[in-house]
């Protein structure tokens, strides 16, 4: 007698992502698919996903599954079907015509998001976002794709350029511009927390990327390298939401068009700090990412040469900024406990300064009430100055909440300098004038600061 058959019981319809939810997936997912067919013959699908599998398999904590659809993969799976509710990101770098006949299977594993790595032409384009129902994509285009530092997760076409955990988010438009930045981040050893590249923004854009990462507990500075916005007023908004809580840096290529006009407009509307270039984005992160903001304009040089300090006046002026003038308690304790120093501004300590008097005159300057920022000049050619004096200044900070910028001239003293100061929240440059841009932005952000700070309540007022 032939045993009854079990009734089959319904599967459970997998849950819809949440709204959000998506833009999350992104950065911190709950398990990536890597998605690529090994075998393609044409275009740079291929070569992507080798790169994908590569970096996430040197770097990522989490569970990676990767898909081969043309089975030559060892290890990889075959069928989209086998990672069902395995992934909430999904790192599609498949040809378009694979892409396209594939993307329902994608979906319905259950992924929240989608990184798609090659570039697909328009009609390609609406019928990949016509298929990915809730599902957010990010692309197509993005082939540097997404890093977070935190997690070790690293999408991207570039091996290797995964960079030290920071405070600094980088929202760049162009793969080759990320690129740029990231190499150059990783050679000045500046700490990263996210890195996205926006590729060509059929669902997800530069509005929703900045609003994520405003609640990012892991960044402290937002940078964004765009050439066009997708929605200006929605834009807008979201950098408004964002500089209330930390700096936004912002790149635009494309300054001679006549609408720039109306896009610098609106970064002045919305707060955010606007630069020339990559290396001035770095300098005037780095700064953001490690420094108090300044609240005010007066700045004081500290040195043990005269002609670099003679450079950082010119600067000083040139940014908008003012010298400072020693309160006279302040110039009295220097003159006592350092003889010989010159106590007007520049502070000049002279040929043999070390780390003592370093630390003493910073301490006592940072205390003066007449001083809102200050820089610190470390000549190291001949000089009795030893890279290990400029720890000084680094420990001299941790007591105040003024801001300090430091500069070595001469690219050898430089990278010395910097080496040592990397793990300390004191930036370091190679010229006054690249310190100076960074202590103006210190200064701008400080005056955002100053605009929404909450009014002050008198007790009377409380009472009522």
């Amino acid at each position: 007698m032939r045993k009854p058959r079990k009734p089959k019981i319904a599967r459970k319809p997998r849950a819809l992502p949440k709204k959000g939810d998506g833009v999350k997936a992104l950065f911190e997912p709950r398990g990536v698919a890597i998605i690529g067919a090994s075998g393609a013959k044409a275009g740079t699908a291929p070569v992507l996903f080798r790169s994908a599998v590569e970096n996430m398999s040197h770097t990522y904590k989490g569970k990676t599954h990767i898909i081969d659809l043309s089975g030559k993969m060892e290890g990889a799976f075959r069928d989209v079907k086998k990672v069902r509710g395995k992934a909430e990101l999904a790192v599609l770098a498949l040809p378009p015509s694979l892409a396209l006949k594939n993307i329902k299977k994608v979906v319905d594993t259950g992924v929240r998001a989608i990184i798609v790595c090659p570039s697909y032409e328009q009609g390609q384009r609406e019928e990949l976002l016509a298929a990915k129902g809730n599902v957010r994509i990010l692309g197509p285009n993005s082939a540097m794709g997404v890093i977070n530092t935190h997690t070790g997760m690293c999408t991207g076409l570039e091996r290797g350029m995964m960079p030290k955990r920071g405070g600094i988010a980088i929202v760049s438009q162009s793969n080759s511009v990320g690129a740029a930045v990231l190499d150059l981040a990783n050679i000045r050893g500046i700490g990263v927390s996210k890195f996205v590249s926006l590729g060509d923004r059929i669902d997800v854009d530069e509005a929703e990327l900045v609003n994520y990462l405003s609640k990012d507990k892991d960044t402290r500075v937002i940078c964004i390298g765009i050439g066009d916005v997708r929605d200006g007023r929605k834009f807008v908004d979201s950098l408004q939401t964002a500089t209330e809580k930390k700096p936004v840096v912002i790149l635009r290529a494309g300054v001679a068009q006549l609408e720039d006009k109306v896009y610098d407009a609106a970064f002045k509307q919305a707060r955010a700090i606007r630069v020339q270039d990559v290396e001035e984005m770095l300098d005037v992160a780095d700064a953001l990412a490690k420094q108090p903001p300044m609240m005010g304009n007066k700045v004081i040089i500290i040195s043990n040469a005269r002609g670099p300090a003679v450079l950082a006046i010119d600067a000083i002026y040139r940014e908008g900024l003012t010298l400072a003038k020693l309160a006279e308690k302040t110039a009295k304790v220097i003159s006592q406990r350092c003889p010989g120093t010159d106590v007007s501004n520049p502070i000049e300590l002279g040929v043999e300064a070390k780390a003592k008097q370093y630390g003493l005159v910073l301490k006592n300057v940072l205390a003066d009430p007449n001083v809102d920022g200050a820089i610190v000049i470390n000549m190291l050619k001949s000089r009795f100055l030893d890279t290990g004096d400029v720890r000084a200044i680094a420990e001299v900070l941790n007591k105040f909440k003024k801001p300090v910028v430091d500069v070595a001239m001469g690219e050898e003293s430089y990278v010395l300098v910097r080496d040592v100061l990397k793990d300390t929240n004191v930036p370091a440059y190679n010229s006054p004038e690249r310190a100076l841009r960074a202590l103006k932005a210190l200064r701008k952000y400080g005056r955002v600061k100053e605009k929404i700070k909450p009014p002050v309540v008198s007790k009377a007022a409380k009472k009522r």
